[in-house]
């Protein structure tokens, strides 16, 4: 017996390695709650993983309904391709209309499979979806100089949605969690993980972080992060950095922000040494604040930055984290 409506918006709700879902599903089940009250339409969140428990309950917070499925080929597997078979599998069975998942690793990865196995379209990296006989899709190109606005021209498809982009919001009532059971056989391979290595631990995830402190090719080598470092320190916020800066070695690329890195948003942007260019810009334009600190007055990030400090960020930078320091005492 099917276990969702036909003509459904289903979100795919992705596990971390703990087990809780990530960040990025509850931004997604957020857009598909908005899409279904303008359309009327049924929103049902899925969650398929070794132990999809936590997870499940988790993303009910955010939608009226979740199908919880057992997977236990995911506990030592790469998640992507055998979630996507599982959830085309279920799609065949209950006929939903639309999938949303997160433009991430495993969202992309997902959402590949089900198209190969559907037949489904997809649109990818959405900066913004909205409700007119089916979703439409804002998508930021060319590093960020155009946005297009797309729709699908059949009654189905796929969305990925950017991080970061729409502020996760629970729902009015915590929604309901039925586990359902697997069709079919996995065929397609499986990649199985053989080691971990896990990142040096900051002091929150950047892409979660209210804070971020950023330098740019104007710190001027690894030697400058380390101002960069005290400074977030004292604001109890995150390095970030650009491409530029990860390329020459300086700080690891996860904390790379920008087209090729991380799209963050943040309370407060503080740039240090950051030329502003359009790259750089589509990962950290959504910042509440955006505070840079340049000696070259016509920079690019002083078009969008809400206070530009102009001057040499080995003189302002000192200043400002011996001011810090004496406010906290």
């Amino acid at each position: 017996m099917p276990d969702g409506s036909s003509g459904a918006i289903w979100v795919h709700g992705e596990v971390t390695r703990d087990g809780s879902l990530a960040r990025i599903s509850t931004e997604v089940a957020t857009v598909a709650r908005s899409l279904g009250e303008t359309a009327g339409r049924e929103v049902v969140g899925v969650v398929v993983a070794s132990d999809p428990a936590a997870a499940a309950a988790e993303l009910a917070r955010y939608v009226p309904r979740v199908l919880a499925l057992t997977e236990p080929a995911t506990a030592e597997h790469a998640a992507g391709t055998i979630v996507g078979q599982r959830l085309a599998a279920l799609i065949e069975r209950d006929h939903p209309a639309w999938l949303l998942t997160g433009a991430g690793p495993e969202g992309r990865d997902v959402a590949g499979v089900v198209s190969a196995l559907s037949g489904w379209g997809i649109l990818v990296n959405a900066t913004a979806v909205r409700w007119d006989d089916g979703p439409v899709v804002d998508m930021s190109v060319f590093g960020g100089k155009l946005t297009t606005t797309s729709h699908f021209t059949a009654s189905n498809g796929i969305v990925t949605v950017r991080p970061n982009v729409v502020t996760a919001e629970p729902g009015p009532a915590t929604g309901s969690v039925d586990r359902t059971d697997a069709i079919g056989e996995l065929r397609l391979p499986q990649v199985k993980v053989v080691d971990r290595v896990a990142a040096e631990s900051m002091a929150a995830p950047i892409e979660e972080a209210r804070i971020i402190v950023s330098g740019g090719r104007g710190v001027g080598g690894s030697e400058g992060f380390k101002l960069v470092q005290e400074i977030a320190e004292a604001l109890g916020g995150t390095v970030g950095a650009t491409r530029a800066a990860v390329d020459a070695g300086w700080i690891p690329y996860a904390q790379q922000i920008g087209q090729t890195g991380k799209i963050v948003k943040p309370a407060l942007y503080l740039a240090l040494g950051i030329s502003g260019a359009i790259q750089h810009k589509v990962g950290m334009q959504t910042a509440e604040t955006i505070v840079a600190v340049n000696r070259d007055p016509d920079a690019q990030i002083a078009d969008f930055a809400d206070l530009v400090v102009i001057g040499d960020l080995f003189e302002v930078g000192p200043a400002l984290l011996t001011a810090l320091r004496e406010r906290a005492g």
